[in-house]
């Protein structure tokens, strides 16, 4: 063989080779995948998941953070994932995005990627519970996605089989909403039968990481994990921001730990329905990420908290609840402030 077919050859099972090394990972490129290794080896760390820009600024503004001097950062399938330290404790931010779909897939990456111990998912949110006022941090125990229905037929009621319950896939345990109920009344005062009927909320089908693949499960409410929801008892004498410029709140913000919040890819600006969800669920904070965060980390086995600052009471109802656009600053820095000081007490 002459020596210039040689060094063609050469070449050609050198570039074979940085071919199949390049795609040795499937979609994750080897180079990716030796700076997940070379991250993973240093972990595990503390996964912190925010919503959005005005949410995450903050604690990347904050003297608290330190970014890795040697890969501050690791940017994969569209999601950034930022490697640093909080309160002296190894964690990776990554920002999801609006929507459950956003946070579900932004979650599941962040555990799917790196060796991750737990998560702490913040982030504004609006207000059920006009006991509360803005700036007011929540940390609710439970949380639910309310955005799965089955919106029943015209002429069906509470007494009449749901289409396909029979099969299991869906219930009506969890319960419904009658948009009759909050029909105008008619001219004679009577309330009239609405073509929209009832939906019913359903749980999710969740297939938990150390269950049987392809047999679900269900599940409404998710509990956070009860060692960190004991620690947030701690925050409940933090003392929180008040002002933007000259505008103050009433009172002092405080830190308080709630029963339920929940979440949709809905924005909720509507005050019958932030009363029914208050009513019906005993919900405080609404929003549209939180749960999905939950059930990824239930079904992954990760223990999760959720740390939400409340914005606005849906839909108004008082002199100060729907001023987002003057406090959402103030309640993202509250959120922050809690989420420092929950950070700083985990051992």
């Amino acid at each position: 063989m002459g020596s210039h077919l040689r060094m063609a050859l050469m070449v050609f099972l050198v570039l074979v080779f940085l071919g199949i090394s390049s795609i040795a990972y499937g979609a994750v490129s080897h180079t990716t995948m030796r700076k997940i290794d070379m991250l993973n080896k240093k972990g595990p760390y503390l996964g912190i998941v925010v919503p959005n820009f005005f949410e995450l600024n903050p604690l990347l503004q904050s003297t608290s953070f330190v970014a890795d001097q040697k890969l501050p950062y690791l940017d994969f399938s569209g999601r950034r994932f930022r490697i640093g330290r909080l309160e002296d404790k190894s964690v990776i931010i990554v920002m999801t995005g609006l929507s459950m779909l956003n946070a579900g897939i932004s979650t599941q990456l962040l555990l799917s990627l790196f060796k991750v111990k737990g998560v702490v998912h913040y982030g504004i949110a609006g207000n059920a519970d006009p006991q509360l006022q803005i700036g007011d941090v929540t940390i609710p125990q439970f949380w639910a996605h309310t955005g799965l229905w089955n919106w029943q037929r015209f002429g069906d009621g509470p007494g009449n089989e749901l289409s396909l319950e029979s099969f299991g896939d869906y219930t009506r345990k969890v319960g419904h909403i009658k948009f009759s109920d909050f029909n105008n009344k008619s001219r004679n005062g009577k309330s009239v039968p609405n073509l929209l009927n009832s939906v019913w909320y359903q749980p999710e089908e969740v297939f938990p990481v150390h269950g049987t693949p392809e047999v679900r499960q269900h599940a409404f409410w998710v509990p956070v994990n009860p060692k960190f929801f004991a620690v947030a008892k701690d925050l409940e004498d933090l003392k929180l921001g008040g002002c933007v410029n000259t505008t103050c709140l009433p009172r002092a913000p405080i830190v308080v730990r709630v029963k339920r919040g929940i979440s949709a890819s809905v924005f909720v600006d509507n005050r019958a329905y932030r009363e029914f969800l208050n009513s019906k669920f005993n919900a405080t904070s609404i929003d549209m990420e939180s749960a999905a965060v939950a059930l990824v980390c239930h079904q992954q086995k990760k223990p999760f908290i959720v740390i939400r600052a409340l914005s606005d009471l849906a839909g108004g109802g008082s002199s100060v609840s729907n001023e987002a656009n003057i406090f959402a600053s103030l309640a993202a820095q509250n959120a922050v402030d809690v989420v420092l000081r929950f950070i700083s007490l985990l051992s």
